[in-house]
């Protein structure tokens, strides 16, 4: 079995770049439309019918999660002519980057799967993660999973973060030791 990192909440997000599906280039952490708060969306990839719900989904948070000032994006080790492919049955308006590197998900902690088959996909691919990095630049909230079946609910992520956004002195939770 491999050792991999954990990242903690209070600590400072990695510097990580991936490529929109325009084909800029966009540093991951970094909140955007007029935002001071970025939540991070990792996801398997096309072949996950999971991922692309989820995401989905996600559209239909994007208006609160504006009014409270977090930005969304989100990103896969699919390659462009994959994501190509799932733009066909997503209905989203936030960035989807693709390209993330092996060496990137073990430095966000995340668990990594090698594809069943040819059909599923042609690459390692990183399991499901959700990180909230805060206008610091610092992890405010972090989920992984090692299976799309485990996922946090998005109303209950919107609903927590209207809350501790809310707060003048809300603390970043899970700091004291793991």
């Amino acid at each position: 079995m491999a050792n991999s990192i954990k990242l903690t909440t209070g600590s400072s997000f990695p510097s990580i770049e991936a490529t929109l599906a325009e084909g800029s280039r966009v540093n991951l952490s970094k909140a955007h439309s007029g935002a001071d708060w970025q939540m991070l969306v990792v996801y398997r990839g096309k072949h996950c019918p999971l991922c692309i719900r989820y995401l989905n989904i996600l559209e239909e948070h994007q208006a609160a999660l504006k009014e409270i000032g977090v930005s969304v994006t989100a990103v896969s080790a699919d390659s462009k002519a994959q994501l190509a492919e799932s733009m066909e049955k997503l209905n989203i308006s936030y960035p989807i980057a693709y390209g993330l590197n092996e060496q990137q998900m073990k430095q966000l902690g995340l668990y990594i799967s090698a594809p069943r088959s040819a059909q599923e996909t042609d690459h390692n691919f990183s399991e499901p993660g959700l990180f909230v990095i805060n206008d610091e630049g610092t992890l405010q909230a972090i989920d992984i999973s090692n299976a799309p079946l485990l996922r946090p609910e998005l109303s209950v992520v919107v609903r927590g973060l209207t809350f501790v956004r809310n707060q003048d002195d809300y603390p970043i939770r899970g700091t004291v030791a793991y």
